[in-house]
């Protein structure tokens, strides 16, 4: 995912997260990676999706102090929104009913 950089030039967007998924003997493996608040310097040898003229950021970057506490609630909140409850939380629902 990208997000646009006015501040840092015309048409300039940063990465902010990125989706992997590989297949290995017919199964697959997939995962998210959000920059919530990374030491960006770390990025400084990866080109983003081999495109060379833009960067990497961060929600702190970005000026957005979000817990990775917060985040972990906004996703699996969006993410049962879209695709239902997930097992986590429907044990835990579960177990209070």
């Amino acid at each position: 995912m990208w997000v646009q950089r006015p501040d840092k030039g015309f048409g300039r967007e940063d990465k902010i997260a990125a989706i992997g998924v590989r297949v290995r003997k017919w199964v697959t493996f997939h995962g998210i990676s959000l920059n919530v608040d990374p030491d960006l310097g770390h990025y400084d040898g990866i080109v983003p999706c081999g495109i060379t003229d833009q960067g990497v950021t961060s929600f702190e970057d970005l000026g957005q102090l979000v817990s990775m506490a917060e985040v972990d609630s906004v996703m699996r909140s969006t993410f049962e929104t879209i695709f239902g409850p997930t097992t986590y939380a429907s044990a835990a629902l579960a177990s209070v009913a």
